[in-house]
């Protein structure tokens, strides 16, 4: 039988159930893919939710306006299975851009969430940029100023801090030290 050039062979129409068939068996493959990758090791964002950071008490005096948290990650740092939150707060303040600290919060599970740790005190005037889960660490970027004539609004350097766990204890290590950039 010779069919007419161009005309389709029945076998090769594609019909609905072929469409359904091919979007359920891509769906399994992907849905495989998630599922089997492996535990992300160290400081990656943990299960969980952690310490919530609006009950916890920061030592930041911020006067009349309240705190607000700008940054907040769940992890597991020093990895004895129990979620910490690092959060990065700064004054909730009406205008300006008020310096940033960053804590490391325990005890959300059976108890208030406290700050076990201050990581970056609003005190060293700096502006908290990111933070983020990296490796076997934690890591902060922050933004800073050069002399009190810069205007508050317009900071001019950056530099970049890092956290790790390392010998029973939460270990600091300058990764990028404040340095002028054009931001």
């Amino acid at each position: 039988m010779q069919l007419p050039a161009g005309a389709a062979l029945p076998h090769t129409r594609s019909r609905t159930v072929h469409w359904a068939l091919t979007a359920v068996l891509l769906t399994a493959v992907v849905g495989a893919f998630a599922v089997a990758r492996p535990p992300a090791a160290g400081a990656s964002p943990a299960a969980g939710e952690g310490p919530d950071p609006g009950a916890a008490e920061y030592p930041v005096d911020c006067g009349p306006h309240g705190v607000a948290i700008t940054h907040r990650i769940a992890v597991d740092l020093d990895g004895d299975g129990r979620v910490e939150t690092i959060a990065a707060v700064r004054c909730d303040a009406a205008g300006g851009t008020p310096p940033g600290g960053v804590y490391l919060l325990t005890g959300g599970g059976t108890g208030e969430p406290r700050v076990a740790e201050t990581l970056v005190d609003p005190a060293d005037g700096m502006i908290v940029d990111e933070v983020v889960a990296e490796g076997d660490g934690l890591v902060v970027r922050l933004l800073g100023y050069s002399g009190p004539d810069v205007p508050r609004s317009e900071p001019d350097l950056r530099g970049e801090a890092a956290w790790s766990w390392r010998g029973g204890e939460l270990v600091r290590e300058q990764r990028a030290p404040l340095a002028s950039v054009a931001i």
